[in-house]
């Protein structure tokens, strides 16, 4: 089994990770640690390398728990929610857990919820965890 965790070092994405890391231990699953950004522009290296250290950390974590673990950084030119559904689909997996924050309807109207699109693009069940 894989198991997708969209991660953004957040307090919503560690929660969807502390719920992902249950079901690998009882489903003998591999997680895939992903996060994606739009652009890598050279104003961006500093998050790029903030990001690559939050994946790399969450990793040690999980290998601390004997949790077989990869980490991705996307950064291929595509909206975060696009290119998540995308990375699902060419990966084969079959889970994604997604941490999520309030946000008001205004919020969601003008930005949009990349939770929302996974739960109605992506080709399998999607776990929404606050």
């Amino acid at each position: 089994m894989k198991i997708m965790v969209c991660f953004d070092g957040s307090g919503a994405s560690r929660s969807a990770l502390r719920v992902a890391v249950k079901h690998a231990k009882a489903f003998a699953a591999k997680v895939y640690l992903v996060a994606s950004m739009e652009k890598g522009t050279e104003d961006e290296h500093q998050t790029i390398k903030e990001m690559e250290t939050e994946l790399n950390h969450a990793k040690e974590k999980l290998a601390a728990e004997s949790i077989e673990c990869e980490t991705h950084l996307l950064v291929r030119g595509m909206t975060p929610d696009e290119d998540l559904v995308a990375y699902a689909k060419e990966q084969g997996i079959d889970e994604i857990a997604i941490g999520i924050r309030k946000r008001s309807k205004v919020g969601k109207l003008i930005f949009g919820s990349t939770a929302q699109y996974l739960i109605l693009n992506a080709p399998c069940p999607v776990i929404t965890v606050r």
